[in-house]
């Protein structure tokens, strides 16, 4: 058997035949990671959002944030890294706080959901909303929704004796400003307005210095 056999081997038939081989036997693998389509796929989803209860039918797949913002335009819950490090999607979930771009919607069917929308209105501000006014915790406020929720959350954590890594004494949880800031720290706000924030939820604590 001589090369003359199967014609002339080159470098470059060589390359094609192997990008040939590596297409065809990835051909079975890309279909079996393909989504089923249609109306199978969707699932029902119901959640009671700020006080409303909502049915959904959703892709499995679906965040609660996409389903806060795309699905029922409750756009005060932000999207920042969609990485969970940031905090700007940070809603209250059965009373406690969670970053909303890292579960799935269908995780808490049944469940009941605070966004920002859901804690006051421009009519009627939450403790914590007119606190941020009063302390200017803010700046560009893309982080404001999330920071709102959170301190929120970390107010109801501190009252229900939940220690954090700061805590000195956890037979006595109380509020302080170290407490604050280490509870706050999944909460980034790229302006700045560390100190301000803090001041804000001093203030609502009913710890305010000033």
């Amino acid at each position: 058997m001589t090369v003359g056999d199967f014609g002339v081997v080159t470098r470059r038939t060589v390359l094609g035949a192997s990008a040939a081989a590596c297409a065809t036997s990835a051909i079975p693998r890309a279909q079996a990671a393909t989504p089923a389509k249609g109306d199978d796929a969707m699932v029902p989803v119901a959640l009671r959002i700020n006080g409303k209860d909502h049915h959904l039918t959703l892709d499995p797949r679906t965040t609660l944030l996409d389903t806060l913002r795309e699905h029922l335009r409750l756009t005060g819950t932000k999207k920042g890294c969609d990485h969970g490090q940031c905090g700007a999607c940070t809603v209250i979930v059965e009373g406690r706080r969670i970053n909303s771009c890292l579960t799935l919607a269908v995780m808490h069917d049944g469940q009941e959901v605070t966004t920002i929308e859901g804690l006051g209105s421009p009519e009627k501000l939450h403790p914590m909303q007119k606190a941020f006014v009063v302390h200017d915790g803010y700046q560009c406020g893309y982080c404001t929704p999330g920071q709102i929720c959170s301190a929120v959350a970390v107010l109801d954590e501190i009252e229900a004796g939940i220690p954090s890594h700061v805590t000195h004494d956890l037979n006595n949880v109380a509020f302080s400003d170290e407490e604050a800031r280490e509870r706050m720290s999944g909460n980034i706000c790229r302006c700045a307005a560390y100190s301000n924030i803090i001041a804000a939820i001093r203030d609502v604590a009913g710890e305010d210095k000033a």
